[in-house]
């Protein structure tokens, strides 16, 4: 089996309106991993989400982000999501004049002048528990924490992205949302499939860890102070961090 290198961060540094936030990142990702990304808020995490995305207001002043080979350092985030990156953010906002159907076919590559979105769409919009009044809305208006949530992840499994990073897929959701997020994390990221028949990868990112309950990972980073101060089993990680919170890391990795 031929393991290729999808996401590769070498030397990563970057300021946001003149302040030094991450330094010294190296990151990488090979086809078929999940990996979390864990740390303390203000750590950084953010960032790193951000900067991989390409958003404009996150200056890369040294360091290089490959992905499938191809440096995409100065890309814009439109470029990027065509080459195949997807996103599942923490707060995103309601969009509107645009309706969650007309997003949706536009991400799944179909007709944007078709009455109806395709069988296998309203398939998986029935699946997330998203009928057609929240199709018929405009993107996230009016919709609660948890329908937000199935809404990006209905996005997603319409655009099929290679590499898709999960900003804190746990956060504000109750435990029935989190179970059916976490089923269709795992299906987008070809969990359903044996190890080497993986193609799609991805990057979790976390405050607390509760996610990793429902998708397994199979690598964790620790991100403090902007920097990664250790990488290792999720598993062994998260239960350091659980037994001793993250100034455990501190001490582990002796940052001062």
């Amino acid at each position: 089996m031929v393991v290729k290198l999808l996401l590769e961060i070498t030397d990563l540094a970057v300021e946001v309106s003149g302040k030094q936030v991450l330094n010294d990142i190296d990151l990488y990702i090979d086809e078929g991993e999940t990996h979390v990304l864990l740390g303390p808020n203000g750590s950084g995490k953010s960032t790193l989400f951000m900067t991989i995305l390409g958003f404009p207001k996150y200056n890369v002043t040294n360091g290089e982000i490959l992905f499938k080979g191809e440096d995409i350092t100065h890309l814009n985030t439109t470029e990027r999501v065509k080459k195949g990156v997807g996103v599942s953010f923490q707060n995103p906002p309601a969009i509107r004049g645009v309706r969650l159907m007309d997003l949706l076919k536009v991400e799944g590559g179909q007709d944007p002048s078709d009455e109806d979105l395709s069988p296998e769409m309203m398939e998986l919009a029935h699946k997330m528990k998203l009928d057609q009044r929240f199709l018929d809305r405009d993107v996230n208006l009016g919709f609660s924490g948890g329908e937000v949530k199935r809404s990006e992840i209905l996005q997603l499994l319409a655009q099929q992205p290679d590499f898709i990073m999960f900003d804190e897929p746990d956060s504000g959701v109750d435990i029935e949302n989190v179970e059916l997020l976490a089923e269709e994390i795992n299906h987008l990221l070809d969990k359903d499939k044996k190890p080497g028949m993986r193609k799609k990868s991805g990057l979790l990112i976390t405050h607390l860890g509760y996610i990793l309950n429902f998708v397994n990972a199979d690598t964790a980073h620790v991100l403090m102070d902007g920097r990664i101060a250790c990488s290792g089993n999720p598993s062994e990680i998260l239960e350091d961090i659980r037994k001793e919170g993250f100034k455990g890391c501190v001490e582990c990795c002796g940052i001062h």
